[in-house]
């Protein structure tokens, strides 16, 4: 269990942070940005939920708590050393990566295709759920780039990667199924 019972702790004022096995970094370290992007799209989900209620806000919660531990996998290197914590450090698994799938099956299913592109909007639940998809892959970008050069877990990048689209397909869903998508029209306004 968690407790805090002092928020700040001067400890970062030389810019630097603490990442999960203690090993010190800049702030501005590529393992820092991919799991402060992680929380961004929490937070950015948060307001998202605002517009979420039933079984939509129930997913929207899990996936909130996905992505604390998605930030606690992101910011602990060296999994070959996970067996040295003491304790079983928090890791994303396929069996989140496969229940993404599953409700991205279920959602689009009812969903006619896409016969064009479509702009974020629509609803508000709808367009904070496409912000929710681009924070995502922005996250996921900075994931993916962490993993060229240090160990990061792929079912973490895997995550990432369908849970943009989970957002993006979930986004069409409270659109009245789509039919209240925002449909793209090339060259418009030319």
């Amino acid at each position: 269990m968690v407790v805090l019972n002092k928020i700040y702790t001067r400890a970062g004022d030389s810019g630097d942070t603490a990442l999960g096995d203690g090993t010190r970094v800049p702030k501005h370290d590529a393992r820092v940005w991919a799991y402060g992007t992680v929380d961004e799209l929490n937070a950015t989900l948060g307001l998202a939920r605002q517009h979420a209620e039933g079984e939509i806000d129930s997913r929207l919660a899990r996936i909130q708590n996905d992505l604390f531990d998605l930030g606690a996998d992101l910011c602990r290197p060296d999994m070959a050393r996970d067996s040295e914590a003491g304790f079983a450090p928090l890791r994303m698994t396929d069996a989140q990566v496969t229940r993404l799938e599953e409700e991205i099956d279920a959602m689009n299913s009812g969903l006619e295709p896409l016969r064009s592109f479509i702009l974020p909007g629509g609803t508000a639940l709808a367009a904070h759920l496409h912000l929710c998809r681009t924070v995502a892959r922005r996250a996921e970008r900075h994931a993916v780039e962490l993993a060229e050069t240090q160990e990061v877990n792929s079912a973490a990048v895997r995550y990432l990667n369908r849970l943009s689209d989970w957002f993006f397909v979930a986004g069409r869903m409270v659109n009245d199924n789509g039919r209240g998508d925002v449909l793209w029209v090339p060259g418009a306004n030319r």
